[in-house]
């Protein structure tokens, strides 16, 4: 059966962009968390208060080549500033590569707010545009070569004016992509990269980010006090730590990132070798291992062999950090049974794990995993409804009685009836052969459940739907294709039809004894025990225009699958289609005919094929 869902590495791999909010966009936020990440602006900067001469000479400083070179450095160079002032050494740097200047009376006044001429003066001169190059008198000239370079994009102070932490955010990293006097983009010469003017921000945190580390109890062992902790990406504190989690840091963000996602099941197997293992399948799902600690422990020379119950514990990437003795109350998996069987006794078997093991059963989790768990007892149907308990002493597989839900699904997709939906709320669309579709509560959003649409629902310690079970709500487990033709060639004795449809792309023909009530158009393949038990057919509706998530037609408005199949029929009239994305096509080129599912479900409508013909 269609299984849709985004695996847990990419999910993990995508986490740490979609923290740093804004930052393609280069927004204020993204502009000063660049700038946290590269050590020009601390983590506890005030953004609203005045920047002051000694600071100011630091930023120039780390915002440099020479970002390494202030520290112990510092000289009594100015009667106001004695060696063992803090900026000194920064003051020294920006001093002796001509960026600042002291007084005629020989002092500096670190403590002086920096005008925002002084601070384009300063930055000029970084880029190496000197008074020589400059037309006009001082300040006009500056700033005016300020605003030619870029510098002053954003940038809401004026002459005269006292510069504010958010006023340097925007300057210095205006610096960052503005272009030096020989024509190069400035931070390129620093070895960052620029990318349609905006600086690799992603490239910056990954730099700056140490990691992974295990927490060996619930605490981190950090050089400083972090100012942010994200906890399975979402804002959070350090008292949410518990032993074994996965944590990253940047000091010069003052940010934590924590993880606790494990695996837990049967090691099946390590790949491409024992001797060398980049892999590990556990469960049934196969993983990357990311550490040279977690690469020894399963290899041939470490304490794990497969058949052994194990604990992953997953990094940001979804790669194993580290394996452990599968976890006592740890794991337990709810779902959906794909399959199951009984091990046959005569049957070969690869592993002491399978060989051991009475039963065999994958489970759609309701996180969208499919997993395979190996247990006693006895096999169960398609479709059932279980909870999975793995621990050091084996696998428990029971099914579950149904436990309902009836409420109308808020608009804004934050809760359903009197429940709220946790973060990170786990939902599993179902149907009764196995069939499953992880699902997120925007899908929902507005949406009556009512009946049987809830399967079974469980909870966190806060009272929120943490996992969601549904019945045929949103039609994503069905199995959609475009019947191209039918072929019938039945006698009065005996009935034979031949079928061809097209499925993502591929063409396929089904023949036999049986006539389904479906002609050639969009249609939905419905299974039960693996075999095709009918063929439903879709409502078809002419379309006028399209767009990323909607099509219009007739005046009304259809909602688009995210996964639609969008065919191109071959320009001759023939019955050859070509499979093709949303962009491709239009209502002005082509005449449209889309096939949406109206097959009861409460979140269906959606439209899941599109033909395309050339006008």
């Amino acid at each position: 059966m269609k299984k849709r869902m985004i695996s847990t590495a990419l999910t993990l791999c995508l986490t740490l962009s979609l923290l740093c909010t804004g930052a393609g966009a280069a927004g204020s936020g993204a502009r000063q968390e660049a700038l946290q990440a590269l050590g020009i602006l601390s983590e506890s900067g005030n953004l609203t208060g005045q920047v002051t001469r000694a600071q100011f000479a630091q930023m120039l400083v780390a915002a440099s080549a020479y970002k390494d070179s202030a520290e112990g450095y510092g000289s009594s160079l100015f009667k106001d500033l004695k060696g063992d002032h803090w900026a000194s050494g920064y003051v020294r740097v920006a001093i002796e590569q001509g960026w600042m200047t002291g007084y005629v009376d020989g002092a500096f006044r670190p403590d002086r707010a920096i005008t925002l001429e002084e601070g384009c003066a300063a930055l000029l001169k970084v880029l190496g545009y000197d008074s020589s190059t400059l037309k006009g008198a001082y300040p006009a000239a500056q700033l005016a070569k300020a605003g030619s370079v870029g510098l002053l994009d954003g940038v809401s102070a004026k002459r005269g004016s006292a510069l504010t932490g958010q006023d340097c955010v925007d300057l210095f990293y205006n610096l960052l992509t503005a272009k030096t006097s020989a024509g190069t983009v400035y931070s390129a010469g620093l070895g960052y990269t620029v990318t349609n003017g905006q600086v690799d921000y992603s490239a910056l945190v990954a730099a700056g980010t140490k990691g992974p580390y295990v927490a060996e109890n619930a605490s981190l062992s950090l050089p400083f006090t972090p100012s942010t902790v994200y906890y399975n990406g979402a804002v959070s504190s350090l008292s949410a730590v518990r032993q074994y989690d996965v944590y990253y840091y940047n000091a010069n963000m003052g940010a934590v990132w924590v993880y606790h996602n494990r695996e837990t099941g049967t090691l099946t197997e390590v790949s491409p070798s024992k001797t060398a293992p980049t892999a590990v399948t556990v469960a049934g799902v196969s993983y990357q291992i990311g550490a040279s600690e977690a690469a020894y422990q399963l290899s041939s020379q470490g304490s794990f062999r497969e058949g052994d119950m194990v604990t992953l514990l997953l990094g940001m990437d979804g790669q194993v950090v580290r394996a452990i003795d599968a976890l006592e109350n740890e794991a337990i998996y709810y779902g959906s049974v794909v399959s199951s069987a009984k091990a046959s006794s005569t049957a070969s078997t690869t592993s002491s794990a399978t060989a051991s093991a009475q039963v065999t059963t994958q489970v759609a989790c309701t996180d969208g995993t499919t997993r395979t768990f190996y247990h006693s007892g006895t096999a169960f149907s398609a479709g059932k409804l279980v909870a999975v308990s793995t621990t050091q002493s084996g696998t428990n597989v029971r099914s579950l009685s149904a436990k309902g839900l009836e409420g109308t699904v808020s608009k804004d997709g934050t809760g359903v009836g009197n429940y709220k939906f946790a973060a990170g709320a786990q939902i599993l669309d179902t149907d009764e052969n196995g069939g499953s579709a992880r699902v997120y509560p925007s899908r929902l959003a507005g949406v009556r459940l009512s009946g049987d649409d809830v399967r079974y629902y469980t909870l966190n310690a806060a009272g929120e739907i943490d996992r969601l079970v549904l019945r045929n709500v949103t039609g994503d487990t069905w199995n959609y294709v475009y019947v191209s033709g039918i072929e019938d060639n039945s006698s009065e004795m005996n009935i034979s039809v031949s079928y061809t449809y097209i499925q993502d792309g591929q063409t396929k023909t089904l023949s036999g004894g049986v006539r389904y009530m479906a002609a050639a158009g969009g249609a939905a393949l419905i299974y039960e025990n693996g075999s095709l038990k009918s063929i439903r057919q879709l409502t078809s509706v002419s379309l006028d225009s399209l767009s990323a998530l909607s099509a219009m037609g007739g005046g009304k408005e259809y909602k688009i699958a995210e996964d639609v199949q969008v065919l191109l029929r071959d320009s001759t009239g023939s019955r050859t289609y070509y499979l093709t994305d949303l962009s491709q096509v239009n209502g002005e080129d082509y005449t449209l005919t889309g096939w949406y599912d109206s097959l009861g479900c409460s979140a269906g409508g959606y439209v899941r094929i599109i033909v395309a013909a050339p006008k």
